[in-house]
């Protein structure tokens, strides 16, 4: 039991650091509310167009989503990198024809939203 005393030790700190930040900035931060700041914009500025009823366009997160998808794709790629230098010629075979084909098919999805217009930035 003595072993896991270093574990609960850092769990200790590192729950202290996430709740000791929020105990004082609720305690030491500046309380002045006014109806600006209650605004989408806290700048105080007043809202442009359409924002001002809070209608946001979407295609930020068009292109967010399309960047995480493929970012998530060179993460599945490195492994595969690492298996395909198995001496098995048929398992190397097998996992090239795998891979061939994820990549297609990602391909195709990127193509889909290219002809949509998801990556056209007006």
């Amino acid at each position: 039991m003595l072993t896991y005393l270093p574990i609960l030790m850092v769990a200790v700190m590192v729950t202290g650091m996430i709740i000791m930040p929020i105990f004082m900035s609720k305690l030491l931060a500046p309380r002045n509310p006014y109806p600006e700041k209650g605004e989408a914009w806290e700048c105080g500025i007043p809202t442009p167009g359409e924002s001002d009823g809070g209608h946001f366009r979407v295609h930020f997160y068009i292109v967010a989503i399309l960047f995480v998808i493929f970012d998530v794709e060179t993460l599945f790629l490195f492994p595969w990198a690492v298996i395909l230098d198995n001496p098995d010629p048929t398992f190397q075979t097998l996992i090239f024809i795998e891979m061939v084909i994820f990549v297609v098919v990602l391909t195709v999805g990127l193509v889909y939203a290219w002809l949509k217009g998801a990556l056209d930035w007006v």
